[in-house]
């Protein structure tokens, strides 16, 4: 009698069991917390590495994440070097894209890119904006027509510390950044919260960041149904980060705490 071959049950699970499909997602290199960042190890972390891990846990793909510099990430998605690009918006470099069959998501998370300003300058016209800080490679919507007449005098920075650092001297009259991520920098990096706030009154950009793909349109359709389905869980995550903290009102971006002793500071100040 021939032997009988017993396998173990990890192995017949492993011999069986389908091969998860792999993807790559192309992401920024750059701190956006609480977004995204890269920690000291070169790890994608923040809000979209746990949606993306958690839609991977459900769906049973494999994800892995590519940080490349803001202004490769998107030829890196039209040449095929990355499965996904994140984040994404169908108005965002249309003359590059044009031609390209891209495909996007659903809306992810909203944001809001305006001008934070020091508290006494909060609710003045946009003619009192005389000197306006940006980051290198970001866009002043709204504020072109008066750029173009010289009316704004443009202060362009490295990154968003030495951007904050500017206005909080006074060497420009407000930054222009993704008003969550300024706050949030402020607030726990700088430790400085209050010292600049979004001003609702000046012109401000709304819009929401979107997975891109070229290739696998199919694996979208899953992330979509994982959005609808999981509403409470991504609902969650959304909470723990405060990526849409406040998008509604003067005080975006801050913990509740915050905002509460800002309105007494607020209210104090108004009685003197």
């Amino acid at each position: 009698m021939k032997p009988i071959r017993v396998c173990s049950l990890f192995a017949v699970l492993f011999c069986t069991a389908p091969h998860a499909e792999s993807y790559v997602i192309g992401v920024e290199d750059m701190a956006f917390a609480p977004h995204y960042s890269i920690d000291s190890q070169g790890q994608y972390q923040g809000f979209a590495r746990e949606l993306f891990d958690l839609f991977a846990l459900h769906s049973g793909v494999q994800l892995s994440y590519k940080p490349l510099p803001v202004k490769r990430l998107l030829s890196a998605l039209l040449q095929g070097e990355v499965d996904f690009k994140y984040p994404d918006s169908s108005n965002w470099a249309q003359t590059q894209k044009a031609g390209k069959d891209l495909h996007y998501s659903q809306a992810i998370v909203a944001y809001v890119d305006g001008v934070l300003v020091a508290p006494k300058r909060q609710g003045q016209p946009v003619e009192h904006l005389k000197r306006l800080g940006m980051v290198n490679g970001w866009t002043p919507w709204g504020y072109q027509t008066r750029i173009d007449a010289q009316q704004i005098q443009l202060t362009y920075s490295e990154d968003l510390r030495r951007m904050i650092q500017q206005t909080l001297k006074k060497d420009t009259d407000g930054a222009y950044f993704n008003v969550v991520v300024a706050t949030h920098y402020l607030d726990n990096i700088r430790a400085r919260p209050g010292a600049l706030v979004f001003d609702p009154a000046l012109p401000n950009t709304r819009g929401t960041f979107h997975l891109s793909t070229i290739k696998h349109p199919e694996v979208l359709q899953q992330f979509d149904r994982f959005l609808l389905e999981q509403q409470a869980e991504v609902a969650a995550l959304k909470e723990k980060y405060q990526v849409e903290a406040n998008l509604d009102s003067e005080y975006m971006g801050l913990e509740q705490w915050k905002v509460d002793f800002l309105k007494r500071q607020k209210a104090k100040a108004a009685t003197e």
